[in-house]
């Protein structure tokens, strides 16, 4: 069970969400690459990133942040936000990404998905945001009429790593994570799910580690570790199985 401590970029710093909105951007640190280099020393094994001016953008716009990024750790990195051709992809991956993230144009185009996978195999994960239970698109900024479910299963077989499954109308407010819209998505997929949004205190953690979440790759946290909510160190015992915490705890998530 992986816990992928998020970098959000905009305008070059790392920052967090309330609801995605980006007028609500809080800054957490002016470095990105520094953030990485933090992250690491802290113990996580992995990193999420998300180029938000990307997102809106349908292009690239963080690119100098990603790359500081990718020097100042050797963790793997996953990227979303604005990736949305072949020779972006391409071009990412070159750079020495671990896997690109598609999101709107999974919904826009799933054939370019499918031949990205076979180009590039293992390096090509799906994000799913959804509001209201429908795939939103566009930075979060257009919801569409699919249901998440629905959008998931036309990558089965294709050869998709991951789905990133975000819960917008939990993201970057810590009321913990939908849990159980994400476990009936993985539950209705073979591909590895990750859950994204609302993580909110060691009381998540706590509930990644109970059998009906096992099927899950991992979580996403962001604002919960910036602000001091989650301790890395606790956070990653008990995701290792060497500090054991009462499952109780799960009872208030906030």
């Amino acid at each position: 069970m992986i816990l992928f401590p998020a970098i959000d970029l905009k305008e070059g710093q790392c920052v967090r969400l309330k609801l995605g909105e980006m007028a609500s951007a809080t800054v957490y640190n002016p470095d990105p690459g520094a953030q990485a280099r933090d992250f690491q020393e802290q113990g996580f094994e992995w990193l999420h990133v998300v180029d938000l001016d990307g997102a809106f953008a349908g292009e690239s716009r963080n690119g100098a942040a990603v790359e500081a990024i990718l020097k100042a750790t050797t963790n793997p990195v996953q990227l979303g936000g604005g990736i949305r051709t072949l020779a972006h992809i391409e071009a990412w991956l070159s750079k020495g990404l671990a896997r690109v993230i598609l999101g709107t144009v999974a919904v826009r185009d799933p054939d370019l998905v499918k031949e990205a996978c076979k180009a590039f195999p293992g390096k090509i994960a799906v994000g799913i945001d959804a509001k209201g239970g429908k795939v939103a698109v566009e930075g979060w900024a257009e919801a569409s009429s699919l249901g998440v479910v629905e959008l998931a299963k036309k990558f089965e077989g294709a050869g998709v790593s991951a789905i990133i499954y975000t819960d917008i109308d939990r993201d970057g407010v810590l009321t913990g994570i939908n849990w159980d819209a994400t476990i009936d998505l993985a539950n209705a997929i073979s591909i590895p799910v990750i859950a994204s949004g609302g993580l909110a205190s060691i009381a998540d953690i706590v509930r990644m580690t109970m059998p009906d979440a096992k099927k899950l790759e991992g979580a996403i946290s962001g604002r919960a570790l910036y602000d001091g909510r989650i301790d890395p160190a606790e956070a990653l015992a008990i995701l290792k199985g060497t500090l054991k915490v009462e499952p109780a705890l799960f009872e208030d998530p906030r």
